[in-house]
């Protein structure tokens, strides 16, 4: 559809209209690229998003089995075929169950020190593991922003945990 400038310029035959049309082009490529820019950003966001709840639906499953480190990679194999098929930030994953297992001892201690009211085995098994997430996150993943690894543990616990959990976790 052609633009009121692009008519214009036709309609009237000036030449000064040309060169306006030559903006106006420019300004619709550059709006353009950045939509397509903001779109592979939204895209990798999902795809994080999507790769947080495989980290914490495999680490409910190792919770709720007992804490036993066997199988531990069969599971999240399982989680990213049954519930992602074509997931393709696996390195994301990979890097992330690794640090919460690396560093549990310590995200451990540090939930129990913000949340001294909820000893560790009273709080929920899919909360104690979103917060989980979000304690390395926050501390031991420098690239995630703060904002978003908080942001990010209050929707899973809202999407998977109990009425309250958002709010929980928001408080820890």
């Amino acid at each position: 559809r052609p633009s009121r400038v692009r008519l214009l310029w036709i309609l009237q035959g000036q030449r000064g209209c040309e060169e306006e049309y030559k903006k106006q082009i420019t300004r619709n490529t550059e709006h353009v690229t950045r939509f397509m820019l903001c779109a592979m950003c939204l895209m990798t966001m999902a795809n994080r998003h999507l790769g947080r709840m495989i980290v914490m639906q495999t680490l409910y499953k190792w919770d709720f089995g007992g804490q036993k480190d066997a199988g531990l990679s069969e599971t999240l194999e399982y989680n990213i075929k049954e519930f992602a098929p074509e997931f393709e930030d696996r390195g994301f994953v990979d890097a992330m169950l690794q640090g919460v297992f690396e560093h549990r001892a310590e995200i451990d201690d540090m939930i129990v020190a913000y949340a001294p009211q909820w000893p560790l085995a009273q709080i929920t098994v899919i909360d104690r593991n979103i917060l989980r997430i979000g304690v390395y996150e926050l501390k031991f993943a420098a690239e995630i922003p703060a904002k978003v690894a908080i942001n990010e543990s209050i929707e899973l616990a809202k999407t998977f945990g109990g009425e309250s959990s958002g709010k929980f976790v928001n408080s820890v």
